[in-house]
Parts: C-alpha cells; structure tokens; sequence
C-alpha cells in the first residue's frame, strides 16, 4: 500500500523526492502518514480536500481484502 499512495502522490507534487509514506499498524486498524514538503501540502489536499479524499477513496479500495480500517493522514 506505501508504493501505491507514494505512486500516487508523486506526480503531484513539485518535490517529489520529499514525498514519505510511513505505516503504524495494530491489530484493527492501519494508519499511513504522509509526510510531502510544506510547499506541497496545499497541493495533496486540493480544493476543498478534493485530492486528499480521492487518495483515501483509493486506498480503501485497495485494501478492501482485510478487516482492517485504514486511515491516510497527511501531516
């Protein structure tokens, strides 16, 4: 799931490189944190969070085989 947010959020950025995804997992829930360039962070949310929750979207959709919640926090 971390090379899927991480291909998905690179192109949008002007940092691409600064991109980071890191993972915190328990037994009910898995939270991802991504972490982009100050510079960026306008551009991962989007107009309205218009970007952000179409990467959420995504992401559970990807990870709909477990019982797991999944969170995608953008820091």
């Amino acid at each position: 799931m971390k090379p899927l947010i991480e291909t998905i959020v690179s192109p949008l950025v002007d940092y691409p490189d600064d991109v980071e995804v890191t993972v915190e997992e328990t037994d009910r829930k898995v939270r991802y944190h991504l972490t982009v360039h100050e510079d960026d962070v306008g551009k991962v949310i989007g107009k309205n969070g218009r970007i952000a929750k179409a990467v959420r979207t995504v992401v559970h959709a990807a990870n709909s085989n477990t019982n797991k919640k999944v969170y995608v926090d953008i820091m």
